[in-house]
């Protein structure tokens, strides 16, 4: 087995080949960051190790948007690639006592780390294209809808204070032009998934369940569709929504939070969910009672039936049967 590193930049891959530990031995090459270059990364890595595609482990770090056209690439040549969270990675660099923080530094870093690692690591899998196609869709929704209430706290201002009429009227303007672009790719987004009938199936099947309605449901769907997960514990986590608990010995015992992985914007919708499901949802209305009856209360309920939701979603898509409530 060969391990190789990859720094990935904006513009720049500085890729290490790992040849030998002790001594150690590396083979380096800088590569621009062009996606029709990217196939002399997949074969110089083939040239140098002289192993096979599928003996080749690969490890980046999740860096924005600019590891996802390598990832692909890689995948797509038969290599074995790995999309490393970035703060286990600093941390496993902090363990082996690297000081210097370098683009080649980074790359000998990452390879050692898919050596010690990659039987615990999990194989990077690319997104079904209707997927991919969705969450680019909502991304931009969501983008416009953070423009929209800015544009809406600026027309509030404006109108608290003597403001030139000229720019309340421009302000105006902007809101009605978000108004109708937003408006126009909620329809580009029930068009997208009505046009895949599994999409269009499994958000049906999302929607029978009490407290998740069009927005969350949309949101689930491009979570629980993204990859194969094995288990709704293994979503939860990946959303974020797994207590973390600190403690040591007696003196040492922090109030537990959740792990915050994962898409914020998934949680927050799932937030709003989670406040109806406890009114309206059988289980979670059940597992609201249970709670308070222990003496719990607040967030730490509405957490608890967001990940509540997250299982129960996960389960009516295994399944693919509507939603039918286990509370006695």
């Amino acid at each position: 087995m060969a391990f190789v590193g990859i720094d990935v930049s904006k513009d720049k891959l500085d890729v290490l080949w790992l040849r030998q530990n002790a001594p150690l031995k590396v083979k380096t090459r800088v590569f621009r960051n062009h996606r029709p270059l990217l196939k002399e990364v997949a074969e110089w890595l083939l040239k140098q190790t002289e192993e096979a595609p599928e003996n080749i482990h690969v490890v980046l770090e999740a860096t924005s948007i600019y590891h996802e056209n390598l990832s692909h690439a890689l995948h797509e040549a038969g290599f074995i690639v790995y999309v490393a969270n970035p703060a286990r990675v600093k941390d496993f660099a902090r363990s082996e006592g690297a000081l210097n923080k370098t683009d080649k530094k980074d790359s000998l870093v990452l390879a050692l780390y898919g050596q010690e690692k990659h039987s615990r690591l999990v194989r990077w899998q690319p997104e079904a294209r209707e997927i991919r196609e969705l969450r680019s869709l909502m991304a931009r929704l969501e983008a416009l809808e953070k423009d929209l209430r800015r544009e809406q706290n600026r027309r509030e201002k404006a109108l608290m204070t003597q403001t030139n009429l000229r720019v309340i009227e421009s302000i105006e303007d902007m809101i009605g032009a978000l108004k109708e672009e937003i408006r126009k790719l909620k329809s580009d987004i029930d068009q997208h998934i009505n046009g895949h009938p599994e999409l269009k199936q499994d958000r049906e099947l999302l929607q029978s369940i009490p407290g998740v309605a069009e927005v969350c449901s949309v949101q689930l769907l491009s979570v629980l569709r993204s990859r194969e997960f094995g288990s709704a514990r293994e979503c939860a986590a990946f959303v974020g929504l797994v207590p973390v608990h600190t403690q040591s010995g007696s003196t040492l015992r922090k109030q537990s939070r959740i792990s915050k992985a994962g898409r914020s914007s998934v949680r927050q919708k799932l937030y709003m969910a989670a406040i109806t499901a406890c009114q309206y949802n059988p289980d979670v209305r059940a597992l609201k009672r249970r709670m308070a009856t222990k003496g719990k209360a607040g967030m730490t309920i509405v957490v608890a039936a967001m990940r509540k939701l997250i299982h129960i979603a996960f389960g009516v898509l295994k399944h693919q049967q509507g939603y039918v409530p286990q509370a006695a």
